[in-house]
């Protein structure tokens, strides 16, 4: 099998940018002739092993970052976006696509945001004559749907943020809660307990705390520590959040509580010890809860995260679905993307969660793309405390890259090597080209269809 050619023009500039060398300069330190560079920067040309070692000798660059999924998750949201009706004419070939995404991400993002704001346009005509002649009726992006690709775009992984949770952690000797009491009470905040069903709530005025007391001691934890990094982090968040450049005041509010949600789990779980336990344990999520005293639910999210430089852990993607399909949390490290629009693939496992409460769920499947993925799932509906209160339900799903399964322990015994143990999944049915579904929703968009009223089988066309 000839082996892979790497392109990746996009981040050699970027990191030249980042260096301030000039092409001439930097061609120079590469050992490279300057029209060499040049087509390898416009991915006329791979780039070559001996470039690759020079990028890690001359500059200390990581060298996994020249094959980030950044390329991959803007051809999967550039396909679902070119999926919608609004394009009538003929869909752009695959080829052009990533060509797009790998030679001129910043145009691609840009197209992105565009057609996030047609639709956002569109959703909202409705409701036009209400906002006409009000001042702050300038149409903007979502603030979740910004902040959300904010994080999807940096690998779900905010170094500094990171290190600074890691150094929390090493400071506090093993005790989280401890050190989390102690810090905010040297902040004059008092904790206390209280059962009126908020689960976290801080008074600036009296530094008040207020958790609740019918909250599982992992999430009690959590809030102690997401409280620490509001008040004690405020600085390295700001900091984070100017880079940013948020588009409204909303979506900085809701990165803020993002990243500090983001400190929280670091805390809880910092980087190196938890690597190094998720390795020995081979990704055994309940060993890890009980190590850290986390819940499921994070420790889930926190493999999701393991992206440092130079220290990465397994790519893992996480999801988090309600009873109806729709996805309330995402992420992911791997090739495999989610829909950015609706609900998940009904043929995906995570949907089956909700019937077998407390079991997990394992999976193989592949994508249209040919790519094979175990998949983990399990429900984490969340009890109300007493009569009447709504359960919280959902399940969450967690999976790699087959070529990863010997490293999860969920992965032992199941036939890796079955081409036909592995289960056809998808992404959006718009964009899906399997033609057998039996649970397809919508024709996919890049195919013929052909209608026979003579003829009936699992769909009312058949797909050419």
């Amino acid at each position: 099998m000839a082996p892979h050619k790497l392109y990746a023009g996009a981040k050699l500039r970027e990191l030249r940018g980042r260096v301030g060398c000039t092409q001439k300069a930097f061609a120079e330190k590469l050992g490279v002739s300057l029209p060499y560079l040049n087509q390898m920067e416009n991915n006329n040309r791979p780039v070559s092993t001996t470039v690759v070692l020079s990028l890690a000798q001359e500059f200390g660059f990581d060298v996994t970052e020249l094959q980030s999924g950044d390329e991959a998750r803007l051809v999967g949201d550039m396909r679902e976006a070119l999926a919608d009706p609004i394009f009538a004419g003929p869909t752009p070939p695959l080829a052009d696509i990533r060509l797009a995404a790998s030679n001129a991400p910043a145009l691609a993002r840009a197209f992105l945001d565009l057609h996030t704001a047609y639709r956002q346009t569109h959703e909202r005509l409705a409701s036009l004559d209400e906002a006409l002649g009000r001042e702050d009726s300038r149409l903007q992006a979502s603030p979740w749907e910004e902040v959300r690709d904010f994080f999807h775009y940096c690998d779900n992984y905010i170094d500094a943020v990171d290190r600074a949770a890691e150094r929390f952690a090493q400071n506090a000797q093993n005790d989280v809660d401890a050190a989390a009491r102690r810090v905010l009470g040297e902040n004059g905040v008092r904790v206390v307990l209280s059962n009126d069903g908020s689960i976290r709530h801080y008074d600036p005025e009296t530094r008040i705390l207020t958790l609740s007391a019918k909250a599982a001691p992992a999430t009690q934890r959590f809030q102690l520590l997401l409280q620490v990094a509001l008040i004690k982090q405020a600085k390295l968040l700001d900091a984070t959040l100017d880079l940013a450049r948020f588009q409204s005041d909303q979506a900085r509010a809701i990165a803020q509580v993002g990243l500090a949600n983001y400190f929280a789990g670091a805390a809880l779980m910092p980087y190196g010890e938890f690597l190094s336990a998720a390795q020995d344990t081979r990704h055994d999520l309940e060993r890890l809860a009980d190590k850290f005293g986390a819940s499921i639910e994070q420790v889930a999210h926190r493999l999701s995260t393991l992206q440092r430089p130079g220290a990465k852990g397994i790519p893992f993607f996480f999801v988090r679905v309600d009873p109806a399909g729709t996805i309330t949390k995402r992420h992911s490290a791997t090739t495999l993307q989610f829909a950015r629009f609706g609900g998940a693939c009904p043929l995906w496992n995570v949907h089956g969660a909700f019937e077998t409460p407390g079991r997990w769920l394992r999976q193989l499947a592949e994508t249209p793309d040919g790519v094979r993925y175990f998949c983990l799932a399990r429900d984490v509906s969340k009890p109300g405390g007493a009569w009447g209160t709504p359960t919280r339900r959902y399940a969450i799903g967690l999976g790699c890259e087959v070529k990863h399964a010997s490293a999860v322990v969920y992965a032992d015994h199941l036939m890796t090597g079955d081409a036909a143990a592995f289960e056809p999944i998808g992404i959006s049915c718009r964009i899906c080209e399997r033609s057998a579904c039996p649970h397809r929703s919508v024709p996919p968009l890049e195919r013929q269809l052909r209608v026979d009223p003579n003829e009936r089988g699992m769909l009312p066309y058949q797909i050419e």
